[in-house]
């Protein structure tokens, strides 16, 4: 197991930053597909469809084609919503991360670096409704090399982000992501984070069943704030 530390990011990390970003979007496509084949719509639609269009047309080969393009549109559709928020996340706040993370104070990003090489990422925003107040503070991006994973890097950058926010005195941090990243869901919930909800990023989202889940960090310091305030009004 090679050693591996937390830093801040610098400029000369941005290509490994970015093709771990891409490798992180690229390997839930898999995951997302074989959820829309087991929705039952899904099913319906490759069942139905085909025998339908064979009993009006007479043709096995026609249905075979219609079969195959089914299922070169649900590839599609589980490839979209992952590239899509590729697009925008390299077009708005990983377009230029050191403007993003590090222009104001109140938001920071990590790397984890092994033997040279950049292994995970992290970055965390102030939530803009709350920015003045410094209320909340929303991690972003974490992502972890596949082949560097079990190693407890993704903990130790989620540790980085939370310890940033205690510092800077924000009262909570908050994070989304898919359903469907299984081992994201567990280790957040393992930290600590509690699920506050869910919504669809897009239609296409919704189409597919797709939500993300939302959740939510306390921190300690806002906890007893909070109970020496209903203390005091007592």
């Amino acid at each position: 197991m090679a050693p591996y530390h937390i830093r801040k990011y610098r400029e000369s990390d941005r290509k490994w930053v970015v093709a771990l970003f891409s490798e992180g979007m690229t390997e839930h496509i898999p995951t997302a597909f074989r959820h829309i084949l087991k929705l039952p719509r899904t099913l319906v639609l490759l069942l139905g469809g085909p025998f339908a269009l064979f009993v009006v047309s007479g043709s096995w080969v026609l249905a075979l084609v219609a079969s195959l393009g089914l299922l070169a549109a649900l590839r599609f559709l589980a490839k979209y919503p992952w590239i899509q928020f590729k697009v925008m996340s390299l077009h708005t706040d990983m377009s230029d991360i050191s403007e993003s993370y590090f222009s104001e104070s109140g938001s920071c990003f990590w790397v984890a670096e092994s033997e040279g090489q950049v292994v995970g990422m992290v970055g965390a925003l102030p939530v803009k409704k709350h920015a003045v107040r410094k209320e909340q503070l929303e991690l972003l991006h974490l992502s972890v090399a596949s082949e560097h994973r079990g190693q407890g890097i993704a903990k130790a950058l989620v540790r980085a982000v939370l310890q940033f926010a205690r510092d800077q005195g924000y009262r909570e941090v908050v994070l989304s992501t898919s359903a469907l990243q299984y081992s994201a869901l567990a280790l957040y919930q393992r930290m600590g984070f509690q699920k506050t909800g869910q919504f669809f990023f897009s239609m296409i989202h919704r189409l597919v069943a797709l939500p993300s889940i939302q959740f939510t960090y306390r921190l300690p310091s806002a906890q007893v704030s909070e109970a020496l305030g209903q203390a005091g009004g007592l």
